[in-house]
């Protein structure tokens, strides 16, 4: 299934990333060159292509690899306490938290893992919390086609803990609901009651 086009970036050499590295190191007032940091940008790029991997999967590619047809099955399917780790897009400080993602089954059923996988994909890249929120129902929705789909995202932003504002305790939470989940007030009080949480 085909995802939205995005610009094409040239992607920049290893040599010309660690270089960078070594500029920041630099401009925050280190020394490159001294032992305890030479290997630092290698480092740092390996843990970069950790943190960012959801860039190298299309969680559409990914979910459509897996769903099986269902008969006569009428009850939600929820996926509670997702955890993921992601970095916002606006400081790439670490953004820690859970999803919890729920469907209606029509004629598809996805395997778990492959639901947990999708999540993954979407949070490991640069993130805003309500905007990951609905790419990852609206994949849910065009892949498998249910009559409904919902996704909850709650989350510590370290942009919010250690700079700026220094507040510690405050989690936000995003919600999607499409389909029944959207429209039927006892649907999404199932899922809600099945997370734990109360809402309308």
């Amino acid at each position: 299934m085909a995802t939205s086009r995005k610009k094409t970036v040239r992607k920049p050499s290893k040599q010309e990333a660690e270089s960078a590295v070594r500029t920041l190191l630099a401009f925050i007032g280190e020394d490159p060159e001294r032992q305890g940091l030479k290997r630092t940008p290698a480092r740092f790029l390996g843990a970069y292509e950790d943190w960012f991997a959801g860039y190298r999967v299309d969680p559409y590619e990914l979910l459509g690899t897996s769903f099986y047809q269902v008969e006569h099955y009428d009850r939600i399917v929820v996926l509670a306490n997702v955890n993921f780790e992601s970095h916002c897009e606006h400081h790439v400080a670490p953004v820690i938290g859970r999803a919890h993602v729920a469907y209606l089954p029509d004629r598809r059923l996805a395997g778990i893992s492959k639901l947990v996988k999708v999540v993954e994909a979407f949070t490991k890249r640069l993130i805003v919390q309500e905007k990951v929120t609905a790419e990852i129902a609206r994949c849910i929705q065009q892949v498998l086609e249910p009559r409904g789909v919902a996704v909850v995202l709650e989350a510590q932003h370290h942009c919010l803990t250690t700079r700026g504002v220094h507040r510690d305790n405050v989690r936000m939470t995003t919600n999607e609901m499409l389909g029944a989940f959207q429209d039927d007030d006892r649907i999404r009080g199932e899922f809600f009651a099945a997370i734990g949480r109360s809402g309308s």
